[in-house]
């Protein structure tokens, strides 16, 4: 995966009944729905690999189905992030790790390391799990970005922290959780989370036209200063990023729209 600056644009998963006859044609296959929105769109998130572990047949088959240049961003286990102790995660990170994910190849895109609304920030204990993530595996190098959702994570130190491991923290646009735009990794990773079924486009003509100018000048290296962030005079480096942003969970009906509006207006 490069590093290049190129913007991907995506959705949460593959299969939603509400996108059968609206995203997916009417006579598609459901076995042929990864087909279809991997040729429409260049990034999904799946979050089944959160709840349990997948087999490498599996990966191998996903990769099987979709087209050059497009990767999955795979949510990590419950069970490493989920620990009241982080130090403690490192037998789940490398079970995670070890399930077979290697099998994507050139598709493997971003880890997303989710913690719960409840988790607060510790130095000491995040920068215990932050030191557990590995830049390898099986030879392929990984991209870790966390998504903290607990306002005590809005300190100069996390960001500090997020830096040194070269970790990326997920930009939320959400009704409830904090939004730290900090850019720490070599890629910058936006979840998009407050959007409406009402809208064709999942967020309205306004909204697309400021997350697409937000979009290119995260990946010209820039930052998006308006934004919140948790340490707002730290400059990150000046270099071409690649960039991911996601239509999740509010306006999910019309996710995929939102998501080819958004690709559009970047490419």
């Amino acid at each position: 995966m490069s590093t290049s600056g190129t913007i991907r644009c995506g959705i949460g998963g593959w299969t939603f009944d509400p996108w059968e006859g609206t995203f997916y044609p009417d006579t598609l296959a459901k076995k042929r729905q990864l087909e279809y929105a991997s040729s429409q769109l260049k990034v999904i998130e799946v979050n089944g690999t959160y709840y349990g572990s997948q087999k490498p047949e599996t990966f191998a088959k996903w990769a099987s189905e979709v087209p050059d240049g497009f990767v999955f961003s795979l949510k990590a286990s419950r069970f490493a992030t989920n620990k009241k102790v982080l130090a403690d995660a490192g037998d789940s990170i490398e079970k995670f790790l070890g399930q077979g994910l290697s099998e994507l190849g050139d598709h493997l895109g971003p880890i997303l390391w989710q913690f719960m609304p409840t988790k607060k920030f510790d130095a000491d204990d995040f920068g215990a799990f932050l030191a557990l993530l590995p830049e390898k595996q099986d030879g392929l190098t990984l991209r870790h970005v966390v998504e903290v959702r607990h306002d005590s994570f809005r300190t100069p130190e996390f960001a500090a922290l997020l830096a040194k491991h070269k970790v990326a923290v997920v930009c939320a646009d959400h009704f409830e959780y904090p939004m730290i735009a900090d850019v720490t990794g070599d890629f910058v990773y936006a979840r998009l989370q407050t959007g409406s079924d009402d809208v064709e486009t999942c967020y309205d003509e306004k909204r697309l036209n400021l997350w697409a100018d937000r979009l290119k000048t995260w990946a010209k290296g820039g930052d998006v200063a308006e934004l919140d962030h948790a340490d707002p005079s730290r400059e990150p480096e000046k270099k071409t990023r690649d960039v991911f942003a996601f239509f999740i969970t509010e306006g999910k009906v019309n996710a995929p729209n939102g998501a080819r509006a958004l690709q559009k207006r970047v490419d």
